[in-house]
């Protein structure tokens, strides 16, 4: 049988979304579907949906031969120009970290569902400078983590690792510079609390997979007991 919501709770989400709406998190138009959506029509349109398994895909295999990895999983495929570029850009330029969360919990709600992920022990953003994340407001890949644990029910070990070497943003830079740039730049802090635990390692977009290496391997040497990756967007080598 179909059950409908009564009228004073639809009453009352009309009233809380006069007061705090929900926006699309590229175009910041108003959302007026299902408030799981992150994204407005229009923008859901051109985006790419990832649909891969989580225990063998290309982010696994961009991985192979470099970091131990378990299972891997994103929202989206990175397109330049796209809807995606632009909400990872106000995530991480535009003051708007709850975008971080949203995305969080839309992923953290298909992962809870997949028994990979079911046993994740502990969730660790990739750390930013102090610097930087002083200048930012805060870490993009833990408003995301947040919104994981959120869903999984999963502590955020956000000082599991640190970023020891401020550099500049990696967006611009060829893969190859990013290759150079990330080496021995991080070290783990907190090495028994990643012992014996299934960690899952967060950023925000995998590209090349160089800071996603450098961390897993970190994890790997703290004797963590499983390696999963979780991001927002995924992009082709070729297109970034």
């Amino acid at each position: 049988m179909l059950s409908y919501p009564s009228a004073p709770r639809i009453w009352w989400n009309a009233f809380t979304h006069l007061l705090y709406p929900q926006l699309c998190v590229a175009c910041n138009a108003s959302l007026t579907t299902s408030a799981h959506q992150c994204f407005c029509f229009k923008c859901r349109a051109t985006i790419e949906l990832v649909d891969f398994p989580f225990d063998n895909n290309e982010v696994i295999d961009r991985l192979w031969g470099r970091t131990r990895l378990d299972a891997a999983a994103s929202l989206y495929y990175f397109r330049k120009k796209g809807p995606v570029q632009w909400a990872l850009h106000h995530l991480k330029y535009g003051n708007q970290p709850d975008i971080g969360r949203r995305l969080g919990r839309l992923l953290g709600q298909k992962l809870y569902s997949s028994p990979l992920f079911q046993d994740v022990d502990c969730i660790v953003p990739v750390p930013l400078h102090p610097v930087k994340e002083r200048q930012r407001g805060y870490n993009q890949s833990m408003a995301f983590a947040l919104g994981l644990a959120e869903a999984l029910h999963a502590p955020v070990l956000g000082n599991a690792l640190v970023r020891n070497q401020f550099s500049a943003s990696q967006t611009r830079k060829h893969r190859d510079e990013r290759f150079q740039n990330v080496g021995e730049v991080f070290s783990a802090a907190q090495p028994k609390r990643l012992k014996g635990q299934h960690v899952l390692l967060v950023d925000d977009v995998l590209t090349t997979g160089a800071t996603i290496e450098m961390c897993g391997n970190l994890i790997e040497q703290a004797g963590g007991r499983k390696l999963s990756v979780a991001t927002i967007a995924v992009a082709s080598l070729g297109k970034v």
